[in-house]
């Protein structure tokens, strides 16, 4: 199989690809994910996806891969928008937003294809809801270290799944890339899985 450029250093996406058994490279694409005037929750998360594949286009001209993804994952709540929180004060603030509610995690993720010279994108939204957390037991979770390089300060495939109540789209989505909707992209751009 042709090998893609992983525009990422997440270690979920790398495993992803891995379990699908596609051959990649990691190129990490550095993108200002904080000062983006798009205020809406899906179109951060498509534009975040998107420039990352740009930014790697950019790096890599002259010597053009055939396939880069980017992807990236947002929380929201009430319309707001949370990446990787700064420090343990600002995942404190955010577990702390997010127990007894419902919140949205979006994931985006954009496949460029040097064939068709086009970006694909796909954004997947899932709903989650969190019991509520009481204030030691959030500082319990701080402690493991989970929440620190993740959207919304948890990840869904560690201990943060004690406290998610419910569930509704893809949890892959959640741990950062739509795997239904990233196959269903290979498969529309012709990348040559399995064969």
């Amino acid at each position: 199989m042709e090998s893609i450029i992983l525009a990422s250093g997440s270690l979920r996406r790398q495993e992803y690809f891995k379990l699908m058994g596609l051959p990649f490279n990691i190129v990490k694409a550095d993108i200002d994910e904080e000062n983006s005037k798009i205020t809406d929750p899906k179109k951060a998360a498509k534009d975040r996806a998107i420039r990352k594949v740009k930014r790697i286009v950019e790096l890599m001209a002259g010597r053009m891969p055939k396939w880069i993804c980017g992807a990236d994952t947002i929380v929201s709540v009430d319309d707001g928008i949370y990446g990787k929180p700064k420090d343990r004060d600002d995942a404190r603030q955010m577990l702390e937003m997010l127990s007894g509610r419902e919140h949205k995690v979006i994931s985006a993720v954009a496949l460029y294809s040097n064939a068709k010279q086009k970006i694909d994108s796909r954004t997947s939204i899932c709903q989650v809801t969190f019991s509520k957390i009481n204030k030691s037991e959030i500082e319990w979770y701080l402690d493991t270290g989970e929440w620190q390089e993740v959207a919304g300060a948890y990840r869904i495939q560690g201990l943060a799944q004690v406290f998610i109540k419910s569930i509704h789209g893809s949890p892959s989505a959640v741990v950062g890339l739509p795997l239904h909707d990233f196959y269903n992209m290979l498969r529309a751009n012709g990348y040559p899985y399995g064969g």
